[in-house]
């Protein structure tokens, strides 16, 4: 790697350097290791510059521990439901090998490993607090040093996203957990109240009941959990949740939190005058995005919001071709698979090379690994009739296949297609049962691909699987 260095006289509080670079990328969570990744392999130089851990939030405090938490759980709950297998299970959780597990998943917090790599990849990692400070422009400090890099190509932000804290009375003034301490946490609280029924607050709610917490209850403003999905998602994970011994509170608004002491119960009053006593409560309301702090101001943009890009990631309302978002911080798709997506894409635009992100416009992946398991991609029917589409719908049990119901007893589910009737293309497919995170690739080159209908009827699912629900699907949209 070829880059240009010079040393400045020092400052009072110590030495100040001035590096050039083509890229240089602020943050060094999976999509912006990606982008470097990317720029090197196009011949890019390239800085990385990382505050916290190598590796971001995905590796240590969201999608590798939360996962972690809820495979030995559904594990013991899948086998119980399995006769033969059912009576093989004696026990219960060893929930203190769970969170070993956890934490060996997690590196123990050490992002050693990751660090390496990008050295590895030949990209210069820069440890600290990196702003920008105009056009190509960037000051990072660490241990009372400021560091001043210019990047003649771009400047890449991939700053991610962080838990967003609700305008709850009290919320602000008592310790609570958001989805860092959740899935880090080395010990299980006997109640935990979580707000929010999104992905993180169901699927905590789920682990955290199994590994043993007496209750959990989750306390949803809307009327439904998992609002982005389909709305008869909501009442087969509902069922599920209950039965688990999971109290689901939809429609009722969270007004005021206190807690007694430091360390003591706290307690939520709900919109509707009644309160909920736990030991702890999880805050699981959304994200914010990691843009209030890093020098937008210096090129004329309002701090604090999604960074809007066009399709090739460049960041609009400056001027210039030089400053690029991908991942979470742009708003687009807050997911680790598309912040890489867009990663390789921006690591070979800033060489030169025609790209363009469409993919979540038309197809954005998304698994929720709670049981039974959750899987969607594309519109749902509400989005493409918004969208003018002719849209048919078809449903089937998930255990009309063979696949599923050899999994076990009392396996609940559904699948659906969302068909677009007058291309007689699909533009959207839910699964809920066993597995169906894993048929979800499939759906995916079937929207992306455009494929037709007609052609769907000639990729034969093996049998006896859960992926042969697609001929079942196929099956109902013939009307048979």
């Amino acid at each position: 790697m070829h880059r240009q260095r010079t040393t400045a006289a020092g400052t009072v509080k110590g030495m100040e350097m001035t590096d050039t670079y083509e890229v240089i990328v602020l943050g060094a969570g999976s999509t912006g290791t990606n982008v470097a990744w990317y720029a090197r392999d196009n011949g890019l130089s390239v800085a990385v510059v990382e505050r916290e851990l190598v590796g971001g939030e995905c590796s240590y405090w969201a999608c590798m521990p939360s996962k972690a938490l809820l495979g030995p759980v559904h594990a013991v709950a899948a086998a119980r439901r399995l006769p033969g297998a059912a009576q093989a299970v004696t026990g219960e959780v060893d929930v203190n090998a769970v969170l070993a597990r956890r934490d060996s998943f997690i590196s123990n917090l050490d992002d050693g490993a990751q660090a390496s790599w990008v050295e590895s990849i030949d990209a210069e990692l820069i440890r600290g607090e990196a702003r920008l400070s105009g056009e190509r422009q960037v000051e990072v400090t660490a241990g009372g040093a400021t560091r001043r890099l210019t990047a003649n190509r771009a400047v890449v932000i991939a700053t991610g996203s962080r838990a967003a804290v609700p305008p709850v009375e009290g919320l602000r003034e008592v310790e609570t957990w958001d989805n860092r301490d959740v899935t880090t946490a080395k010990q299980i609280p006997e109640r935990l109240l979580i707000l929010g029924g999104g992905v993180v607050g169901v699927e905590m709610a789920q682990a955290y009941r199994r590994l043993g917490a007496t209750q959990v209850t989750i306390i949803e403003m809307t009327d439904r959990i998992l609002t982005p999905y389909e709305p008869w998602v909501s009442e087969l994970l509902i069922d599920a949740l209950t039965d688990d011994g999971v109290t689901v509170r939809t429609g009722v608004a969270a007004e005021k939190v206190a807690r007694q002491g430091t360390d003591g119960p706290v307690t939520v009053t709900l919109a509707d005058g009644s309160e909920i006593l736990g030991d702890q409560l999880l805050v699981a309301t959304g994200r914010t995005f990691n843009s209030d702090a890093i020098g937008l101001e210096s090129v004329g943009l309002e701090p604090g919001g999604p960074l809007e890009v066009d399709d090739r990631l460049r960041v609009t309302g400056i001027d210039g071709d030089w400053l690029y978002a991908a991942g979470d911080v742009n708003g687009r798709a807050l997911l680790t698979h598309q912040g890489k997506y867009q990663a390789r894409l921006v690591g070979d635009t800033l060489a030169g090379k025609d790209r363009e992100a469409w993919a979540d416009h038309r197809a954005i992946p998304q698994v929720v690994f709670t049981d039974p398991e959750i899987a969607a991609v594309g519109r749902t029917e509400a989005q493409a009739r918004d969208a003018g589409v002719a849209v048919k719908v078809v449903n089937v049990p998930i255990t009309s296949v063979a696949g599923a119901a050899l999994v076990g007893d009392d396996v609940r589910g559904q699948a659906q297609l969302v068909i677009d009737d007058d291309r007689r293309i699909v533009v959207g497919a839910t699964f809920v049962g066993p597995h169906v995170g894993e048929l979800l690739h499939s759906a995916t080159i079937a929207i992306v691909g455009q494929v037709p209908i007609d052609t769907l009827w000639h990729a034969v699912p093996a049998f006896p699987t859960v992926s042969e629900v697609w001929l079942r699907l196929l099956e109902a949209d013939r009307g048979l």
